[in-house]
């Protein structure tokens, strides 16, 4: 079968120790007027900003937590009051993910909600975001190669998106160096989401040989490297392995569609006060699990996690379950909470099964589950 398939990714990817030394030149061939958007702690982002050129108009706008749909709507009155030329998204995902909406709402008129998917108009973007350097601190969420910004809505108690192929960065610098200092449990929780992309997209119903390769590198450096980065935030290399695994499992989620894990992550962390990290740790197993036997039980094609076990484990007898047992006995050593720790139970799983079944990213899956399959995910992930 003749291969066919498009990619997408970040305007430029800049990757290295001590990148970060080049953005303030990146920011003045954008404009003087800057909003920096930053995390609840603003020290590296205020000593970033003492080096951006002479006459820079520079605000800071800080993103305490997930970004939720009112916050999203203070940055963007700032930046449109502040006539802002350039947006600059310096810490973890839900940074990188405000800085691209802010960016892209900055220019397009009209609220957010026109814009939003499953809870909003799901309006298309119809003037280019105004431009957008991305500079991630964490390793896991790759928001810095996807196309979208993934927001909550406490009304709606859920986790939705705003999507558009004009969202990516028109920069993004990876600078490992500043992930040195992430403490073992933000290591754990971000190693597992950047995980979880490369393992989904690797298994999605819509992969290509070109997001395989992609794939199959980043799993070769999470495998080798999410322990070693969680018991020695000092190994260099380790964390290089997951700054690089992190930008490639954004690059492959934002050409693919995910799979059941995300599926129950977005309803998921909008119910619930659960880190995303956490919920991916939680469901990864029991996902792998059950996609197996739902594909045996079709008799569809299950190589694909043959090759994942292989990778994960570095056996090459190694099939296909053995992926489940080496998620498993990871989880375990990265210490992630578990989701009951977080008032979840059995109780919630039908509204969870009905608004996962909609979701964008469940359409990535492998195999299509039924209820009674993804009630036994959840249950064997409580």
């Amino acid at each position: 079968m003749a291969v066919n398939f498009s990619f997408a990714t970040a305007g430029q990817i800049i990757f290295g120790n001590h990148t970060l030394d080049k953005v303030p030149d990146l920011v003045a061939g954008f404009g003087k007027k800057v909003i920096l958007v930053t995390g609840k702690s603003s020290l590296r982002a205020e000593e970033l900003m003492a080096k951006f050129s002479p006459g820079t108009d520079t605000i800071l706008f800080k993103v305490p937590g997930e970004p939720t749909t009112d916050l999203i709507e203070a940055g963007v009155k700032l930046a449109r009051e502040h006539n802002s030329e350039v947006v600059v998204g310096f810490g973890g995902g839900s940074v990188i993910d405000s800085a691209k909406a802010i960016a892209a709402m900055g220019t397009n008129k009209g609220e957010l909600l026109d814009y939003l998917e499953v809870i909003g108009r799901g309006k298309p973007l119809t003037e280019r975001p105004l431009p957008c350097i991305a500079i991630p601190t964490t390793a896991g969420t790759g928001a810095e190669a996807t196309k979208n910004a993934v927001i909550k809505s406490p009304e709606n108690n859920v986790k939705v998106s705003l999507r558009s192929s004009q969202m990516y960065p028109d920069i993004a610098v990876v600078d490992p160096v500043l992930t040195w200092s992430m403490p073992p449990a933000l290591t754990a929780s971000t190693g597992v989401d950047a995980l979880t992309h490369l393992l989904e997209t690797f298994v999605s119903n819509q992969a290509n040989p070109f997001i395989d390769m992609i794939c199959r590198e980043g799993l070769t450096r999470i495998s080798r490297s999410l322990r070693k980065a969680f018991t020695d935030g000092a190994d260099k290399q380790a964390r290089e392995d997951m700054a690089m695994a992190s930008l490639l499992g954004g690059m492959a989620l934002a050409n693919v569609k995910l799979g059941a894990v995300h599926g129950f992550a977005g309803p998921m962390g909008g119910m619930f006060p659960i880190p995303h990290g956490a919920v991916c740790a939680c469901l990864m197993s029991a996902v792998i699990e059950e996609n197996i036997q739902a594909l045996r039980n079709n008799k569809l094609d299950s190589s694909k996690f043959d090759e994942l076990a292989k990778i994960l484990t570095g056996n090459e007898k190694a099939m296909s379950n053995d992926a489940a047992i080496w998620a498993s006995e990871l989880v375990a050593e990265l210490q992630v909470s578990t989701l009951s720790e977080f008032g979840l139970t059995q109780k919630d799983f039908p509204l969870l099964i009905e608004k996962a079944k909609v979701s964008s990213s469940i359409k990535g899956n492998p195999v299509e589950l039924t209820d009674e399959q993804l009630f036994r995910i959840l249950e064997r992930s409580l």
